[in-house]
């Protein structure tokens, strides 16, 4: 399917764009742009054709503990990674586009062809009956979280310890170079000496020797994977103090091991804890085409299936960015074709079998989570725009 944005939105847009704009606005503060109110108007005016709907969708939804935006499309539109365009705003101006909670009830509203998405009225204690969103719709009520638009838990995980350099920086970065007593590995809890440049942070990463990550076809070096051992904290700060000959000694850091995935030990590299920003994570096709290559399976296994972790050979110099959902093919197979005058090798078509979603982007290479899968991905699979 060619990543252009469609002429009509989906169904969530349709009916959802303006309220939940004005809902969101009064609720940040910030500005509902004219070119978000004039996108909104125009979907909620329309509604989508029949034919976008998913061959089950319900008549109703009420919103769960546990729903999110991903599988509330799933259960209307037959394209989920396109529920942005559904709710008809600015994916890189609103920062949490839904609002929805658990409690509420969706209605699907079908009349002259086409459906919209409409609000049960009174959830919460209001009136009974239903009305289409508007910005004049009133939250009362209802759980006071609203759900996610993906489901976090399967990739906070990573957020820490999926990691890659673009070069290979950990060989310069601070390091372990003694424990506690002698011990030659320590846990949770355990006392380490660090010697490097800590740059006035605080709260560290712990990794081993960062591996090379290569294109599958180029062999390019597209950069450094470190395997996460867990984090610490700094404690207390090096220092210079006079030697036993009155000379200048050096005195290492102190570091405490707050998180031990692996045994720690000298020579383990740290690196500062980046702040992790969840709000971004918003499905939505490239807006131009894109292809590559599975560069390595995150982790140790030699294949990944449905909620695992893959490395792509594309990342932000080729417009990869954070939310970006991609198709999965699997090569078709080689066979012979025994039918005609002679037998003849022949190649099957390729197939597509899965989704990738996009979580995390670096200079060359991407992290993406498995939606959903058909057969085990191994490295060289190839991705499109879906």
């Amino acid at each position: 399917m060619p990543a252009a944005r469609p002429a009509h939105f989906s169904v969530l847009a349709a009916c959802l764009a303006l309220a939940t704009a004005s809902a969101w606005a009064q609720t940040s503060q910030l500005p509902i742009t004219p070119e978000q109110r004039r996108v909104a108007d125009q979907v909620a005016a329309a509604g989508v054709p029949l034919s976008e709907l998913a061959p089950n969708a319900p008549d109703q939804h009420v919103v769960k503990a546990g729903d999110t935006l991903w599988d509330i499309s799933q259960i209307f539109l037959k394209s989920p990674w396109r529920w942005p365009e559904l709710w008809g705003m600015n994916r890189d101006q609103i920062r949490n586009p839904h609002l929805i909670y658990p409690g509420q009830v969706l209605l699907l509203v079908k009349s002259g062809g086409r459906a919209r998405l409409e609000l049960a009225q009174g959830v919460g204690g209001g009136a009974g009956g239903a009305v289409k969103l508007s910005p004049r719709m009133r939250i009362t009520s209802l759980d006071a979280n609203p759900i996610a638009s993906i489901p976090l838990n399967l990739i906070q995980p990573f957020l820490t310890e999926a990691v890659v350099f673009d070069t290979d920086k950990l060989a310069t970065a601070p390091r372990i170079v003694a424990t506690e007593e002698g011990h030659v590995v320590l846990g949770q809890g355990g006392k380490a000496y660090a010697r490097g440049d800590f740059n006035n942070a605080v709260d560290f990463r712990i990794f081993r020797t960062a591996r090379e990550l290569r294109d599958p076809t180029t062999k390019e070096i597209l950069g450094y994977e470190a395997p996460y051992v867990g984090t610490a904290e700094l404690t207390r700060a090096a220092d210079t103090r006079p030697g036993p000959d009155g000379k200048p000694e050096s005195i290492p850091a102190t570091i405490k091991v707050n998180l031990a995935r692996l045994e720690v030990g000298v020579g383990d590299r740290l690196a500062p804890a980046p702040a992790r920003d969840l709000d971004r994570y918003v499905p939505h096709a490239p807006e131009q085409p894109v292809a590559g290559q599975i560069a390595a399976v995150y982790g140790e296994a030699l294949n990944a299936g449905q909620n695992q972790i893959v490395v792509l050979n594309r990342g932000k110099r080729d417009k990869l960015e954070r939310g970006h959902v991609l198709a999965l093919w699997r090569d078709g197979l080689r066979t012979v074709d025994k039918t005609g005058a002679r037998p003849e090798t022949i190649k099957l078509p390729d197939e597509r079998h899965g989704v990738l979603f996009v979580f995390e982007v670096y200079e060359r290479v991407s992290y993406a989570l498995i939606i959903s899968v058909k057969d085990p991905v191994t490295v060289g699979d190839r991705f499109t725009q879906p």
